[in-house]
Formats: C-alpha cells, sequence, structure tokens
C-alpha cells in the first residue's frame, strides 16, 4: 500500500493523516444534514464535532500508547506522531462520549436523541477512515491463505512485508459501512430516543470483537489468553447498551 501518499521536498501527505479527515468531514457533513431532518441545529453538531474530534484523539492516543509503551518510553516524542498510525478505538470512544456529554450539559440539548441524530455519521466517517489503516498497513490481520488475503510489499508501512494477511483493515471498512446502513434503517423504526445510538454502540463491538480474532498486529496483554484489551473493553461495552436498551424498551413500553 502507500502510507505516505505525497512527498515533495519537505511536504509530506501521509494517507493516514488524509483518511482520517475525509472519514471526519463525511461524519460532521452527514450529520448535519441528519440534525436538519430531524429539526435539531446543525450548529450544536458541528460544536459537538469538534469535541469529538479533539476527545477521540487524545483518548484513542492515549489508550494506543498505553497498550504499545514499551514502543514509545525511549522516544517520548514518537507519542505524537499519528500519522505514523496508532489509534485505539475505544480509547477515543470513550473520551469522545464523556466529553460530549459535558458539552450537552452545558447546551442544554436532550443527550439520547442527539447520540441517535450522530450515531449513523459516526459509522459512515468511521468506514472511511479505516482506509488509512489499510494504507498504512497498521491493525493488520494474521497470516492466511483465502483467495481474499493481501500483502503489504511497502517498506514504510507498519504491516509485515511480502506475506497474505487477513484484510482486516477491509472487514472493518465493510462492517463499519453495514452498520451505517442498518442505523439509517433503525431511524425510522426506533421506538425511544436512545436506542440508535444504543444499537449502534452493541453492533460495533460485536463487529469489533469478532474482527479482534484475525488480527495479527500487537495489541497488549490477553485476558485468559483469549481476549484482547479492546475485546474486553468491547464486551463490557456492549453488555452494558444491551441492559440499557432492555431498561429503556421496558419504559417505553410501559408509557404505551
Amino acid at each position: 500500500m502507500h502510507p505516505i501518499l505525497l512527498d515533495i521536498g519537505i511536504i509530506k501527505l501521509y494517507t493516514y493523516g488524509l483518511f482520517l479527515a475525509l472519514g471526519f468531514m463525511a461524519a460532521v457533513w452527514f450529520s448535519k444534514w441528519n440534525a436538519v431532518r430531524f429539526n435539531t441545529s446543525d450548529q450544536v453538531i458541528s460544536d459537538l464535532f469538534f469535541v469529538i474530534l479533539l476527545a477521540a484523539i487524545v483518548g484513542a492516543r492515549f489508550l494506543y500508547v498505553l497498550i504499545n509503551f514499551d514502543l514509545y518510553h525511549n522516544d517520548f516524542l514518537e507519542i505524537f506522531k499519528i500519522w505514523n498510525g496508532g489509534l485505539v478505538f475505544f480509547g477515543g470512544f470513550i473520551a469522545a462520549v464523556s466529553a460530549c456529554l459535558i458539552l450537552l450539559k452545558i447546551k442544554k440539548m436532550p443527550i439520547a436523541r442527539t447520540a441517535d441524530i450522530i450515531a449513523p455519521g459516526i459509522a459512515l466517517g468511521h468506514s472511511i477512515g479505516r482506509f488509512g489503516c489499510l494504507f498504512a498497513g497498521c491493525c493488520y490481520g494474521k497470516t492466511c491463505d483465502l483467495p481474499f488475503a493481501i500483502k503489504f510489499t511497502n517498506p514504510d508501512g507498519l504491516a509485515p512485508l511480502n506475506v497474505y494477511l487477513h484484510p482486516t483493515q477491509i472487514y472493518m471498512v465493510l462492517s463499519n459501512f453495514l452498520l451505517f446502513l442498518v442505523l439509517l434503517w433503525l431511524q425510522k423504526k426506533k421506538k425511544f430516543d436512545g436506542m440508535v445510538f444504543l444499537i449502534y454502540v452493541m453492533l460495533y463491538s460485536a463487529f469489533r470483537s469478532g474482527i479482534e480474532f484475525f488480527r495479527g498486529d500487537f495489541r497488549g496483554d490477553f485476558f485468559f489468553e483469549f481476549l484482547s484489551l479492546s475485546q474486553g473493553i468491547g464486551l463490557v461495552v456492549s453488555f452494558l447498551a444491551l441492559g440499557l436498551l432492555v431498561k429503556l424498551s421496558r419504559s417505553a413500553n410501559a408509557n404505551h
């Protein structure tokens, strides 16, 4: 693949950073369009995504560095070079949700309803952003002999060279796009505010945990020599989302 898309003198355009930016812009654009459909201020969505951007990058990088601290303890400046890859979604997710809750409280916006509005856009942006992982070679898969296996040959990338691997980056692109379509459909069927967002959290966690079994990169210590840290977090988050879904669904049915 091509980790560096453009290299002209002192100017370098990293493909990872480009797709992160494209994914973020797609998430903002779709969420603002979605907000108008549901009679919500699109300016609030812009403010929200600014907070999401900052919190998600800091949180995702923090968790990645924590998991892979041996790579950075001799050179702390490397921590800030996110264009080389190295973000953990759940670190960014937890930080972004926390920051959004604070902002929505300050602006006195309905938290559950707003979360439903931005959930599909986040899934769409995440799908686009994952192409950056493919080009950078991060989040690579285990070796395999499947007909759709991929081989990395660029020494600037992060994946092992000249071996066939599970295309885990593509798995993540497709699963997030499928999730985007599911959430769009659910918006028309939801029975209570918060339903779309909670189903997003639950399904993403399930997809991510499944794909993790095909990952070949180091992802920190494993629980019971079976589950990675991301899988452990994903399972906890998924069960919490399921519990909230059941509780809110019962409340909605009781009020009808």
